[in-house]
């Protein structure tokens, strides 16, 4: 039932969108989107699983465990498609969750993969401060500044007071996975390079329908009207991007269908990488790897 709720809350939201921008005016732009782009989008959001996947693998190291590289990487995929088609965004990782208990048990399975993704979304929201702040910039000028310090210190006041009370074990487990030496410059750059594939995704989606962004109003819409697609109402996002991007994107001189459309193909896209899961899979099978157990050597 909750999954024909969301579905219909997609299809609901989407067909608002649709029906403001008027089908006659975003149909043209979809029809003539550059199919090069559109491959490229893809490429770049299947680069960002695979990455993904090491920065999953280097997390499940920091608390104790070993996953074998190829495995991570067909897991991960997996868990992408999952997020992909069914609803809220999660239920591939809880899936990934139930197959990695294997490795070494639930409490670890689920903190490696919450953790993982926890750092994504971090990542995403101070992408999206920076977006913000310089959009009040270079619309307020100095009179910005005290608004956006007011900004920086209310979010760092929030996180910080979140931090205190999550229950010690947690704290551990963040600090290990994202601050200790040895994993710490892994965990950035992983992190630094998902991000931008995944922003980049976008804005190749954009350039397969003709919008073109500029590098800072990219940086404002983009983790923006990603960060929608967080909301755990809809199916992977659907309707709630499109109508962030109406919202937002107009701001940067994007006309409305032309934002409705950009966010569509990124949604096309994102379904074409995560349908590259077959590919992980078939060299796993093809190799006669077993495709979901760990074996006792890959464990710490």
């Amino acid at each position: 039932m909750t999954w024909v709720l969301r579905l219909l809350a997609s299809l609901a939201a989407l067909g608002a969108v649709i029906w403001l921008v008027d089908p006659a005016t975003l149909g043209p732009h979809l029809r003539g989107a550059d199919m090069r782009w559109m491959a490229l989008a893809v490429a770049v959001l299947g680069v960002q699983v695979v990455v993904s996947a090491l920065r999953w693998q280097v997390t499940a190291q920091a608390l104790g465990v070993r996953l074998p590289t190829l495995w991570a990487i067909c897991e991960y995929h997996l868990s992408v498609l999952g997020n992909t088609v069914l609803p809220g965004g999660v239920l591939g990782d809880v899936g990934r969750v139930a197959r990695m208990r294997a490795h070494g048990g639930w409490r670890l399975a689920v903190g490696s993969v919450v953790i993982e993704r926890l750092a994504g979304q971090v990542a995403l929201a101070c992408a999206a401060m920076l977006g913000v702040g310089w959009w009040a910039l270079t619309q307020l000028g100095a009179a910005a500044v005290p608004v956006i310090s007011l900004g920086v210190a209310v979010t760092v006041a929030l996180i910080w007071g979140g931090v205190r009370f999550l229950p010690d074990a947690v704290r551990r487990a963040v600090a290990a996975a994202w601050f200790a030496p040895q994993f710490a410059l892994w965990q950035l750059g992983y992190t630094a390079v998902i991000l931008c594939c995944n922003l980049g995704g976008v804005w190749a989606a954009a350039q397969a329908v003709g919008v073109q962004l500029g590098l800072g109003a990219a940086l404002f819409v983009i983790p923006l009207t990603l960060l929608a697609m967080l909301l755990p109402v809809s199916v992977n996002g659907w309707g709630l991007r499109e109508g962030a991007a109406l919202l937002l994107w107009p701001l940067v001189g994007v006309a409305g269908p032309q934002a409705v459309a950009a966010s569509i193909s990124f949604g096309l896209a994102a379904l074409g990488a995560a349908l590259l899961a077959i590919l992980p899979w078939a060299v796993q099978l093809g190799l006669g790897h077993r495709p979901a157990h760990a074996t006792e050597s890959d464990r710490k």
